[in-house]
């Protein structure tokens, strides 16, 4: 792919939406030069919340979409989890359409949880806009995480006493499944600043009640930060501790994959057979982490199972009288020397 010359402003960015100030520019610059390297001019869907910094990189990816003239598809998700929610939802296509970005709002027909209130939120946006992406044969979908996301994540999952794998946070770049991956660009830029892109531009942006209400923890940490700043626990310490912390994890996922390597071998994309070898010769972190992946990579899942089920099957799976089980919607049998993990085939009755 020819390189492109990100210094020079293209006449269609100029005449359709106007950079008028100075700080807009050097912003949507350091995006510009972020998400080339990433995605190039290969086209890609963004998810738009309404909230300040998801409209400022709504805001952005327009201008890359005019600049480098790729397809760029805007999704907004109505979950119906609050009575307001398809209302809000068409607020933010109203607001999108003042800077001609069109958008397509996407409605949770399912059941509404009523637990779990943000994970489930945030499960039923990637299941809707995924579906899209699927239908546009797009593979990659573009968020608005930032800086000060990556920040509450480390501490809510510091709260939650997460290991190496919660506390290195999020990444820019992620498989949410064999078909889609998702983009982080933002993640080195702070809130404040995508706020001020989204009052230059739009006057206005969607405030989610949730939060402000303590009964998320999410909403209790942004509390919190203000008090461990004072104490001298700022975003640059967190986000440093956050990086060492992702190098470590990095250093672990290399010998992960030199052990699947090793010993495990996949049939098919749903099924594989481990030699019970990996349980002997490597360290408790690279087997945990070897069977979390290939749980993944055979349910097909964006999440892996949570940590105590797979340390659990382990253990189990180690005693001479094992013989079969299931987890994270697979199926693990045993025998003799070797394992064979393969995808549920659940009956329909």
């Amino acid at each position: 792919m020819k390189k492109r010359n990100l210094n020079v402003k293209t006449k269609t960015v100029k005449k359709n939406i106007l950079l008028k100030k100075s700080k807009v520019k050097k912003i949507y610059k350091a995006f510009r030069s972020k998400i080339f390297k990433i995605l190039g001019t290969k086209s890609f869907a963004v998810g738009v919340s309404g909230g300040s910094d998801s409209l400022c990189l709504a805001y952005f990816c327009k201008l890359y979409e005019l600049e480098f003239k790729n397809k760029i598809h805007f999704f907004i998700v109505n979950h119906n989890i609050r009575k307001e929610s398809y209302s809000e939802a068409l607020k933010v296509k109203n607001i999108l359409k003042t800077r001609r970005i069109q958008s397509k709002v996407l409605s949770w027909k399912g059941k509404i949880p009523k637990s779990n209130i943000q994970l489930n939120a945030r499960e039923m946006r990637y299941s809707l806009i995924s579906e899209q992406c699927y239908k546009n044969s797009l593979g990659f979908l573009v968020i608005a995480h930032h800086k000060d996301d990556q920040v509450e994540n480390f501490l809510i999952r510091l709260f939650r006493g997460s290991g190496l794998n919660g506390l290195s946070s999020m990444s820019e770049k992620v498989n949410y499944d064999k078909n889609l991956k998702i983009i982080r660009p933002l993640l080195d830029f702070d809130k404040k600043d995508l706020k001020y892109v989204t009052k230059q531009i739009f006057k206005t942006y969607i405030v989610d009640p949730s939060n402000d209400n303590d009964i998320f923890l999410r909403s209790r940490i942004r509390k919190y930060r203000q008090t461990l700043e004072n104490e001298g626990l700022d975003t640059k310490k967190i986000i440093k501790t956050v990086n060492n912390l992702m190098k470590a994890k990095n250093a672990l996922e290399f010998y992960k994959k030199e052990a699947i390597k090793k010993y495990v071998k996949f049939t098919s994309k749903e099924k594989c057979i481990i030699n019970m070898d990996l349980l002997y010769k490597e360290t408790e972190e690279i087997i945990f982490r070897s069977f979390s992946d290939i749980f993944s990579l055979i349910s097909d899942s964006y999440y892996p199972p949570r940590s105590r089920k797979v340390l659990n099957l382990i253990e189990r799976v180690k005693k001479r009288n094992f013989k079969k089980s299931t987890l994270s919607s697979c199926l693990i049998e045993k025998s003799k020397n070797f394992i064979f993990i393969s995808k549920e085939n659940k009956k329909i009755s």
